[in-house]
């Protein structure tokens, strides 16, 4: 039986680059297909993080007010997107908003309050994990709003975001779906990590279970708030390197930003992954 090729020392002492290492390996014939993969989603991602950091000093430049909403189920791929997005930028102009549940003083509010606050200066850009759409979804499936807090909330929210819209702030509001399938297997691999099992709540346990009435919310929640003004756009994210680099691409190319003709990577999102939520009939969730 003939002996499978394989790397010796003495290869990795010839070669200096990535681009090297894969000559080598490519004149043995090893299948290295997953890495061929990864290497190039890593390249890929660093090209539009340029693109991102000439975005951000353009936003800075021209005192823009952005802010970048991520919702989804539980296990989803919201931090990971987001932690993409600012890996490389000026931390002085961009901030990451993660609110707690609210304080008492909070829920004797009104509900936007809270969040207002948060909204961008002139000049930033602010990351959303999780935003007032919690109310939309979260909120009435758990039981922890009313339903005439519930059905004020989708009443105020199309107004709230006119007025957003008209002052200047722009804002874009991601879903990121995921299938039943992947969102336990995520479960399941975050139990098994320990550096990842703080994220497992009890709210997350409910998400199974729960589903098919997160389901009818999050329709509800499409069908009340979907806007020429503030669009959802609908993120397939089961592979979730595909999502990050896509969802990138989708803020990129809502911006005339300078030197954005001398890209090096597409920053137009691919219509199959990234969409606006009435495009496709079927999600994954």
């Amino acid at each position: 039986m003939k002996e499978k090729a394989k790397l010796t020392l003495a290869d990795f002492e010839s070669v200096s680059t990535n681009e090297e290492l894969l000559k080598v390996i490519k004149k043995k014939k090893i299948s290295i297909d997953k890495v061929e993969v990864k290497l190039a989603y890593e390249k890929e991602l660093k090209e539009l993080q340029v693109e991102l950091v000439k975005l951000q000093q353009w936003i800075a430049k021209n005192n823009k007010r952005v802010a970048v909403i991520f919702e989804g189920r539980d296990a989803a791929g919201k931090g990971g997107s987001i932690r993409r997005f600012m890996e490389h930028l000026n931390p002085r102009s961009m901030r990451l908003v993660a609110l707690n549940k609210p304080t008492d003083v909070e829920k004797g509010q009104w509900y936007f309050q809270r969040y207002i606050k948060e909204l961008p200066n002139p000049g930033e850009i602010v990351f959303f994990d999780r935003s007032w759409y919690n109310r939309a979804v979260v909120e009435p499936v758990m039981g922890f709003c009313t339903k005439e807090q519930y059905k004020t909330f989708l009443v105020q929210v199309p107004e709230f975001e006119h007025m957003l819209y008209e002052d200047g702030v722009i804002i874009i509001k991601f879903w990121l779906s995921i299938s039943k399938d992947e969102q336990l297997r995520r479960f399941d691999a975050r139990n098994d990590n320990p550096l990842k099992r703080w994220k497992f709540s009890p709210v997350d346990k409910k998400g199974q279970e729960l589903w098919d009435k997160y389901t009818y919310y999050k329709n509800e929640m499409f069908s009340k708030t979907h806007t020429t003004y503030s669009p959802w756009i609908v993120v397939k994210t089961n592979d979730k390197k595909k999502a990050r680099v896509e969802c990138i691409r989708h803020v990129l190319s809502q911006f005339n930003y300078e030197e954005v003709e001398e890209s090096k990577t597409v920053s137009n999102p691919d219509p199959n992954i990234v969409m606006r939520y009435y495009r496709s009939a079927n999600h994954l969730d």
